[in-house]
């Protein structure tokens, strides 16, 4: 079965929607006057917003995930049902690599 590599840049890009997602909780939860109704409404539809992108990012995760997995899948699939045709494309995308890294 074929294991997929993760990208340097997806990443970064998890780590730094992380980041802000804990800095928006600490400064929600740190910040205002509880006593100012203004605030209170802005502090709700911030912690609603930032659920929101939570969860959108957890199923975009999870779909992402899921169709990698098809894809190894299918491929693993294709190799089993024709290996000789998986050996020439491994075999052509191994000569493209090679030429590529040689013009280096």
């Amino acid at each position: 079965m074929a294991t997929m590599t993760t990208d340097p840049q997806e990443s970064r890009l998890d780590d730094d929607l992380a980041l802000l997602t804990k800095t928006l909780e600490d400064v929600l939860k740190s910040s205002g006057d509880p006593a100012d109704k203004k605030y209170m409404e802005l502090k709700a539809q911030a912690e609603q917003s930032l659920n929101d992108v939570k969860s959108r990012v957890s199923n975009a995760s999870d779909t992402y995930y899921y169709r990698a997995k098809q894809v190894a899948n299918r491929a693993d699939e294709y190799v089993h049902d024709k290996p000789w045709q998986g050996v020439g494309v491994g075999a052509a995308l191994g000569l493209v690599v090679g030429l590529l890294l040689a013009r280096r």
